[in-house]
């Protein structure tokens, strides 16, 4: 099949590695959202307009998925050990209907060409291009987000590091804000916050797609995390590493006092 639900996903060349990451991830019992890989050969068909029958298979996708979804980048190598592409291939959210997502799947697709693909592969000495297919997921409607490593990614010491924002994680992803950042010791029995800057902050937007706004005057002068989330936190970056090894860059986000893994990808060196 062309399209398979995320549980079922462990074809690495044909739906990328964040795809085959993420369906590990959920038959660990991480807390994924649903989704949906879609493989590379049916993104070159949606993008050529050649599949009529895939395009129904969407119209199943976002009835299972809900009102919303979000389609994000799984290419093949795009997340190891010596590079990572994070924050270079475009992730899509907040879609609603079938044309927006078939639109972000040609915008998501069209990103391993960007220029700032091409320089990032020049800079790593990679000489070809990865095979793109796409991951569709439903979009967690964050009220906070960001990214954590579970070691420093630095020096490499045993502590966490979260950057967080309010709202959804591509305030941080994109340098709009400067997020808090906690520094945790492994068990989240003590912790260090340098506040961040924040005068906007992402959220969904009616039509689809997101919107930046001004942020609420009290969320100003509010730490983005309370001690339970930082708890909460470092719980997923244990079990995380569980089942993945030490050294992780996570995306996560709370929506309704729930925790949520985004993406979960190597530390570069």
């Amino acid at each position: 099949m062309s399209i398979l639900p995320l549980m079922n996903v462990s074809d690495e060349f044909s739906y990328g590695g964040k795809a085959v990451q993420l369906g590990f991830a959920l038959r660990a019992g991480l807390p994924v959202p649903m989704g949906f890989g879609v493989s590379y050969q049916s993104v070159q068909e949606i993008v050529n307009n050649e599949n009529e029958h895939l395009l129904n298979g969407l119209d199943e996708i976002i009835s299972l998925l809900g009102d919303s979804c979000t389609v994000r980048s799984s290419a093949v190598g795009e997340d190891g050990v010596q590079a990572s592409y994070a924050g270079i291939f475009r992730t899509e959210l907040h879609l609603t209907n079938r044309s927006q997502i078939l639109n972000a799947i040609r915008r998501v697709a069209s990103s391993i060409h960007s220029d700032q693909a091409n320089q990032y592969r020049n800079k790593m000495g990679v000489t070809s291009t990865p095979e793109m297919a796409v991951i569709i997921q439903q979009t967690v409607k964050a009220e906070c987000s960001g990214v954590m490593f579970t070691r420093h990614p630095i020096t490499h010491i045993d502590e966490r590091i979260i950057e967080s924002c309010w709202g959804l994680g591509e305030s941080v992803v994109s340098g709009r804000i400067i997020p808090d950042q906690y520094r945790v010791n492994r068990g989240a029995t003590s912790s260090q916050l340098v506040r961040g800057m924040q005068d906007t902050a992402m959220y969904t937007s009616l039509n689809g797609g997101t919107v930046e706004v001004e942020l609420e005057d009290h969320l100003k002068d509010q730490a983005s995390l309370n001690d339970i989330q930082v708890r909460q936190l470092d719980r997923l970056a244990q079990t995380s590493e569980e089942h993945f090894g030490a050294g992780l860059d996570l995306e996560w986000a709370f929506a309704s006092n729930s925790l949520y893994l985004l993406q979960c990808r190597k530390m570069t060196t």
